[in-house]
């Protein structure tokens, strides 16, 4: 939907200062001082129904408070050599901002192999680095341009992509619901580069599923995407696949042309914005230790990551469960196609 309405966001805005105490202290972690135009955001996730809104939101909290959200951003994933190799198998981090100052987060869609840790280290640094865009980078953003910054722009690279992500369906499908439910109307777009025909498969399946808000939101760009994303945003913004076209010839097996980048590549860590060693995660990951005020052992501690469950909300249940229902169908397609062509 477009605009909300002043009228749903006062009758929102009520039913917020009934809420419990517990809730409200949360409720500003998430809201940031920024109360209308947090709600603005759930109120979109809700088509500005109000009722509906209103429990997404105090789901949210309850979430939040059972799984100790507010303080996820003191418990650093250690020791660090651990939490490396997370990095290294979850590609993602901060390139730069667009003209309008919007944070430009680089995801490795396609190179992420999600096998260096169990699931539940993925999830916790995923939702940590939500909290810290939050709380820590559009906040500073806002202080910076002297306006409201409170979205940000995500551009994700196919390069590599291969029909075995698929076996990390379950992650994935939990990691879209952690932000669907929690963070909605965080991404003001969705930029698709270095697409091969995996993707174009998998895409065919979801794009039918997903609202219309979500689809409008995303757009798969030609190549590398380099001529669209100049733009909105400077060369140095650019993350590192989309400053050059080149062939893909890397450990991995396809004919897409685009600019990938292998585990093996010798980019320095300030322009390879997933390393570890670059600026934003240097930066994220002193905070969390400053936060948490340890000193870190030797070895991952029992308690190093940590469990959190997905919250359920009857809006969204059978979309997951379809979603994922369908792109298991298409991976044992794929799965006999490729037999097929052995035989």
């Amino acid at each position: 939907m477009g605009l909300v309405s002043h009228e749903a966001i006062n009758q929102f805005k009520a039913l917020m200062d009934q809420v419990e105490e517990p809730l409200k202290r949360t409720f500003k972690n998430v809201h940031q001082e920024f109360i209308i135009e947090t709600l603005k955001r759930f109120l979109k996730a809700r088509e500005g129904n109000v009722s509906k809104a209103h429990k997404m939101l105090v789901d949210s909290l309850q979430w939040r408070l059972q799984y100790g959200i507010d303080d996820i951003l003191a418990k650093p994933i250690i020791p660090t050599n651990f939490y490396r190799g997370v990095r290294d198998s979850q590609l993602i981090g901060l390139s730069g901002y667009t003209r309008e100052s919007l944070p430009v987060f680089a995801i490795g869609a396609g190179l992420s192999t999600y096998d260096k840790a169990s699931v539940h280290y993925y999830v916790q640094s995923h939702i940590q680095i939500n909290e810290y865009r939050d709380r820590v980078i559009l906040p500073e953003a806002t202080k910076r341009t002297g306006r409201y910054i409170g979205k940000c722009v995500k551009v994700l690279d196919m390069s590599g992509l291969k029909l075995s992500a698929l076996n990390q369906l379950k992650l994935l499908t939990t990691i879209f619901t952690v932000d669907d439910l929690n963070y909605p109307e965080k991404t003001i777009t969705y930029y698709i580069v270095n697409v091969p025909y995996i993707f174009s498969a998998c895409w065919k399946v979801v794009k039918p599923l997903l609202q219309e808000r979500t689809k409008i939101k995303v757009r798969v760009l030609q190549g590398c995407g380099r001529e669209e994303l100049l733009k909105i945003m400077d060369e140095s913004s650019l993350p590192h696949f989309c400053r050059r076209e080149v062939s893909v010839s890397r450990s991995w097996s396809g004919s897409l042309s685009g600019s990938g980048s292998g585990s093996g590549s010798s980019r320095s860590s300030d322009d390879d914005c997933y390393s570890l060693d670059h600026p934003f995660h240097q930066e994220l990951y002193n905070y969390m230790k400053q936060q948490s005020g340890i000193h870190e052992p030797l070895e991952p501690t029992k308690h190093g990551s940590i469990h959190v469950q997905v919250p359920c909300d009857s809006e969204d249940v059978e979309f997951h469960q379809t979603l994922e229902s369908e792109l298991e169908k298409l991976r044992i397609q794929s799965t006999r196609s490729v037999s097929l062509d052995k035989v």
